[in-house]
């Protein structure tokens, strides 16, 4: 469908009922392959400790070679023409595959934006976490639908 294999790597865990849960795997299943989730969790430590933890559990579950994208109030607010057209690119430029990196509650690490080929926003709300894993697997289907000229997006 796209072309590309997309992860979701996150802070925190989905609860088995989640009706977030249930949203995000209705996206997730329809693109092929499916978007992995991959949740890491700091519970023991606090502050920028904890926060710098998140980062390198983060990373270091980012799928060899993928470029990578962090989710943070600070990026990039595109349309969903805007976020296809960078799929679109990072398909182009043989990246092949792309993780998506939602940190904890007090944000990235800097060394997670420095890493980032961009970093993305979903506007300045704030939005729950869970949430947005949801809101973004929405959105990468969307992505795909555009890319294949698919009628979903009615623009």
């Amino acid at each position: 469908m796209l072309g590309l294999r997309l992860s979701i790597l996150a802070v925190g865990r989905f609860g088995a009922k989640d009706p977030e849960r249930l949203l995000f795997e209705t996206y997730s299943a329809r693109l092929k392959p499916a978007i992995e989730l991959v949740e890491v969790e700091e519970k023991r430590m606090a502050g920028a400790a904890r926060q710098k933890r998140e980062g390198e559990l983060l990373l270091a579950a980012v799928p060899p070679g993928a470029a990578i994208v962090a989710m943070d109030g600070r990026g990039e607010v595109l349309s969903s023409e805007a976020l296809a057209g960078k799929l679109e690119r990072f398909r182009d430029q043989g990246a092949g595959k792309v993780a998506f990196l939602i940190g904890g509650a007090d944000g990235h690490d800097e060394n997670i934006r420095k890493k980032a080929a961009f970093c993305y926003s979903f506007g300045p709300a704030t939005w729950p976490h869970l949430m947005v894993r949801a809101m973004l697997a929405e959105q990468l289907y969307r992505a795909a639908t555009i890319i294949d000229g698919h009628p979903y997006h009615r623009a």
